[in-house]
């Protein structure tokens, strides 16, 4: 049975008590056909947006997997591209359904949206140029020119959380981030190291991955604050996912060739409520 088969008494509760999103719809996750899904679309292996309009990577590929678990067919699931800052706006708006794009959970952004998974943990890292030489940890960026994409907190860890003196540089997103490097405008760049992890792919021979990660970065799927049905009927396709295999043939299709340490166990789940 389709997990939306079981979604009529679910969706005439929330009805009742008026939890529902643009156009007055009801927005639980167990209650539609199709599913609009939030992913990044200028982060290579993770969510990129393509030339023909389709969209590849670690990100789409959950994100597709988990629809099918939900009983959404591949064609009923739209991709919307969005930036870290619009993450919350598109899911309180109701733009989204879901968000699959590198969203890390923190106790702040649990206070607008909920979370399932995580379903991955990455490791926050820092990329260079390849003929950088004086950057080994984070303790070297100090006075460094680090930069950041808009919506972010990697930067913040880095010089709030661990008081090293970088030169805060911000750009709009993480890949105007990595041009700026490759172009001399920032000495570095740190997030999660997935997310590096993929731009290095694109250009080995410019880039370089420290590999001195310092932060777990718990990746979660961003459901509506009020779905928690939705968010437990998520976490159980993860689940799934992971014990049937296909998690860690993604991480491997897509990560496979990084010398990342892949894990490939089912994380931690935080809990819906």
């Amino acid at each position: 049975m389709r997990l939306r088969d079981l979604a009529l008494p679910l969706a005439a509760v929330l009805a009742v008590c008026s939890c529902t999103g643009a156009l007055g719809e009801t927005r639980s996750l167990l209650s539609r056909e199709t599913l609009r899904i939030g992913v990044k679309a200028d982060q290579p292996s993770l969510g990129l947006r393509e030339a023909d309009g389709s969209f590849t990577g670690f990100d789409v590929d959950v994100a597709l997997d988990v629809a099918d678990r939900l009983g959404v067919e591949r064609e009923d699931v739209e991709f919307v591209p969005l930036t870290s800052a619009q993450r919350e706006e598109y899911l309180i708006e109701g733009r989204v359904d879901l968000v699959v794009a590198t969203y890390s959970i923190t106790p702040a952004r649990k206070t607008e949206v909920t979370f399932a998974g995580p379903y991955y943990v990455a490791h926050q890292d820092i990329l260079v140029r390849a003929e950088e030489t004086s950057i080994d940890d984070v303790r070297d960026l100090e006075g460094r020119r680090l930069c950041q994409g808009e919506g972010s907190n990697s930067a913040d860890r880095v010089i709030e959380e661990r008081g090293i003196g970088a030169r805060l540089v911000e750009a709009p997103s993480y890949s105007e981030c990595v041009s700026m490097l490759a172009e001399g405008e920032a000495d570095a760049v740190t997030t999660d190291d997935l997310i590096l992890a993929g731009f290095l792919l694109q250009n080995r021979s410019a880039f370089k991955l420290v590999q001195a990660p310092f932060t777990d970065e718990r990746y979660g799927i961003g459901v509506a604050e009020e779905d928690v049905s939705g968010c437990e009927a998520v976490n159980r396709a993860l689940t799934d996912m992971y014990q049937d295999g296909t998690a860690e043939r993604l991480l491997t299709t897509w990560f496979g060739d990084t010398g990342l340490d892949i894990v490939t166990s089912v994380p931690q789940f935080e809990g819906c409520s």
